[in-house]
């Protein structure tokens, strides 16, 4: 069965190298993507029943935009759903027991959710696979600009979310990390403030800034912003510095719930 994603976000296109960063839209491109989830969540982590058609699908699927890495064939290499504040985050309902039973989710038009995140397991050269990954951040990252969104939801891998603090990427855990059933995965819920993400990798890594925030678009609604717009006062974050750890880190395709 194909599901349509349902949703008002404006789109995003943009080249990366040899990789096209945008919107998934079409039946052919989002099959790829249920596909690639289904490879991911269902086969290798076990996170969620196979199905017949090789397929995972889900009910957010209605209201979430998924973006996508292809290459010139078109082939998708790695995905992100994003869900918006206007419909259900997967904190509320299929993850609440990664908060605290008194956390208040935030459900401002200023927020979404990031879930679904993989890179395709297949792809065995480390290197390829954490800059595919550092891609589609960057590709959250003007998606995020692109609909007015500063905060951002992540439920993830424990080891993905010390990869991301690893990047200079600051994220602020929601609560301890909870091993999630069946698999027994040990992953934590948090919350990404993009001003403070700027701030923070515009302090730590000034050149990956500055990549992070300049695109080639081919159409949709991307905007470019520089260190220098990042004029909040700077919070005192523990970030381990360096984007090339990532690289070096013997663990396997990190993903996000």
């Amino acid at each position: 069965m194909h599901v349509s994603a349902v949703a008002e976000a404006k789109e995003i296109a943009f080249s990366e190298g040899e990789f096209l960063v945008k919107t998934l839209e079409g039946e052919a491109e989002l099959t790829q993507a249920y596909r690639l989830r289904h490879k991911v969540f269902a086969e290798a982590l076990r996170w969620v029943p196979p199905t017949d058609d090789g397929q995972e699908m889900d009910m957010y699927d209605l209201w979430g935009t998924s973006i996508g890495l292809l290459d010139s064939r078109g082939t998708l290499h790695g995905m992100a759903r994003l869900l918006p504040a206007t419909g259900l985050f997967m904190l509320e309902q299929d993850l609440r027991m990664l908060l605290p039973s008194d956390y208040m989710l935030r459900k401002e038009r200023d927020t979404a959710e990031i879930t679904r995140l993989a890179i395709d397991p297949d792809i065995k050269d480390k290197g390829l696979s954490s800059r595919l990954l550092l891609t589609l951040v960057k590709g959250i990252y003007h998606w995020a600009m692109a609909q007015d969104v500063r905060f951002l939801y992540i439920e993830v891998d424990y080891r993905f979310f010390r990869v991301l603090n690893a990047m200079a990427i600051a994220c602020d855990p929601l609560g301890p990390p909870v091993a999630l059933p069946p698999a027994g995965t040990l992953s934590i819920a948090a919350i990404m403030d993009i001003v403070r993400c700027e701030q923070v990798l515009g302090r730590k890594r000034p050149q990956v800034m500055e990549w992070m925030s300049t695109v080639t678009p081919t159409r949709g609604n991307i905007a470019k912003r520089t260190v220098t717009e990042y004029r909040e006062p700077e919070p005192s974050l523990s970030v381990l510095p360096g984007v090339g750890v990532l690289s070096r880190m013997q663990t396997d395709t990190p993903v996000c719930v």
